[in-house]
């Protein structure tokens, strides 16, 4: 049975008078850049950015996220990938509600989900996140901050640190946060070790982090192929009303295979490859997919996933 976690809404309500004076401030200064949020369902928005891989280009604004606004407080999933990010999303939940924010998700260890949270920090809010994409938090993150920093830039990522929720859950969970039921749903290894969905039971949305990938090539580096083809038949077995993806536009659970049909296809094409003796790097260059090639990080990831794959193959002759 899944673990019941009562939040009281007094948490979000403790930060300093002073804090607060200073969030509203900046939250003014930021409302013109800050992303309007997509309303999915009653109460429940989702912010929808362009796919792609992080770069000064976008100022790591790739990764989606969103939150749940329930009758006395708000819960928010994912954070984006920077301190200013973060209080873009944060300025704009207020221009929906005032409630205060009681809890924020992180579903899974992905630098642009992560690195917001010091904004919402400064609410009081509660963090939780998987039990073990704490431990993936705390064992690279701090070198992921370094190599933002050095990409993105030191105005870009001004403010910006590595908050490692203290709440953390080992499977699933069921939240009641602000007067609404957030479901926290484990499916074993997929994109990353500690992946998590989460679900507004009132409305069925589920936000399904790295599970679900649309128009951007997953990404292997952290995630086990099959589990995660498994994963994503599950989510489509949970019928839920809209899916919002951690990468690309709201889908339904049809549009969730898009992910399984990328990584079944690269199955194939590698496993094709390597039966034909192909050494790794012909194999890496002849990987094409031509039905992807439009997805953003084709030319990088799609060649990187190629690449482990194939290294994966050559273990598991080993092993035999």
């Amino acid at each position: 049975m899944p673990t019941r976690i009562a939040f009281i809404t007094v948490l979000a309500m403790v930060a300093p008078i002073r804090a607060f004076a200073t969030l509203a401030l900046l939250c003014l200064s930021l409302a013109a850049e800050a992303v309007e949020p997509v309303r999915v369902a009653d109460g429940v928005y989702a912010f929808i950015e362009t796919p792609d891989e992080v770069a000064p280009e976008n100022g790591g604004r790739v990764a989606n996220g969103g939150f749940v606004v329930g009758p006395t407080g708000i819960t928010v999933i994912d954070t984006g990938a920077s301190y200013r990010q973060g209080l873009e999303r944060l300025s704009a939940i207020r221009r929906v509600s005032d409630r205060p924010i009681e809890i924020v998700i992180l579903t899974h260890a992905m630098q642009e989900f992560i690195f917001g949270a010091a904004a919402f920090a400064e609410t009081g809010a509660v963090f939780v996140t998987h039990a073990k994409s704490a431990d993936l938090m705390r064992a690279r993150c701090e070198h992921c901050l370094e190599n933002l920093r050095a990409m993105l830039g030191e105005d870009v990522m001004a403010g910006t640190r590595l908050i490692v929720p203290d709440r953390t859950v080992d499977g699933d969970a069921v939240l009641d946060v602000g007067g609404r039921t957030i479901e926290l749903i484990h499916l074993g290894w997929a994109s990353t070790p500690g992946d998590l969905l989460v679900r507004d039971r009132a409305s069925g949305v589920l936000f399904a982090g790295g599970v679900v990938q649309v128009d951007r090539i997953p990404e292997l580096r952290d995630g086990k192929l099959a589990p995660w083809i498994h994963a994503v038949a599950q989510v489509q077995q949970m019928t839920p009303a809209a899916i919002v993806p951690g990468y690309g536009p709201i889908v339904d659970a049809a549009g969730a295979a898009r992910t399984a049909d990328y990584l079944k296809a690269l199955d194939r094409r590698v496993r094709e490859l390597y039966a034909h003796s192909t050494s790794l790097l012909q194999a890496v260059d002849a990987s094409a997919l031509p039905a992807f090639e439009h997805w953003a990080g084709y030319a990088t990831i799609h060649r990187r996933n190629a690449f482990a794959r194939y290294l994966e193959l050559e273990v598991e002759d080993l092993e035999k």
